[in-house]
């Protein structure tokens, strides 16, 4: 099912994700600013290449999220944040397809987040020499060519040495793990009416200086 030979690295031990790190997302989800990062995990079994289809069933609320997502370079425990950043192997784009519906039964996310095939990574990734989120790049989300996402990684709440070093307190993190940054504001469902994506539509989730990716929605 998940053609791993399309994926820019191989299938990581943990996929762990940051919610609610962009102030506009924050505002459009009605939410507070988190005092703490808002974290949740899929498995490798989520993840799907670049130009690869996104399956799903018919009637579900899906939902678009673009992601800078970093890749772990080296073994991370209980780090400091200059550590965590060091142990930065690189960076890639990835889009959080989330089932809303799904996603609101519950308090916990999970249910929502991690349908098998459903998280595009790639296409390629970026030496943490080569790009500075720190310093600022461009996160966009195109459906079917209009933008509907548009954030600066320079804005997020928790960037990813804060996100590494945090999760490392409570969990090893390994080479080729990943981490999900969150997603800036404009998804789906905080639209007036909300808007999800339906059959045939086609995601494009570009990061500057990383790549885009491509993804076909197919509702079966």
């Amino acid at each position: 099912m998940i053609p791993k030979r399309e994926l820019p690295f191989a299938a990581p031990g943990k996929v762990i994700c940051c919610g609610l790190n962009y102030g506009d997302h924050i505002v459009e989800t009605g939410r507070q600013r988190p005092e703490f990062p808002t974290l949740f995990a899929k498995y490798a079994d989520t993840l799907i290449g670049p130009d690869d289809d996104i399956e799903l069933p018919r009637g579900l609320e899906v939902d678009w999220e673009a992601e800078l997502a970093v890749v772990v370079g080296a073994e991370l425990r209980r780090a400091t944040r200059e550590q965590a950043r060091e142990c930065i192997g690189g960076y890639t784009v990835a889009n959080d397809i989330s089932v809303r519906d799904w996603q609101r039964r519950t308090l916990q996310w999970f249910q929502g987040k991690a349908w098998d095939a459903t998280t595009p990574v790639g296409p390629v990734v970026v030496g943490p020499h080569d790009l500075d989120p720190e310093a600022g790049v461009e996160v966009i989300c195109r459906v079917n060519g209009v933008e509907r996402q548009r954030g600066n990684t320079a804005t997020l709440v928790f960037d990813a040495p804060a996100l590494l070093a945090y999760i490392s307190t409570f969990t090893v993190l390994r080479p080729g793990d990943l981490v999900l940054t969150g997603t800036p504001g404009g998804v789906g469902m905080a639209a007036t009416p909300p808007t999800y994506l339906a059959d045939g539509d086609v995601v494009e989730t570009e990061i500057s200086g990383i790549g885009t990716l491509r993804n076909a929605v197919r509702l079966v």
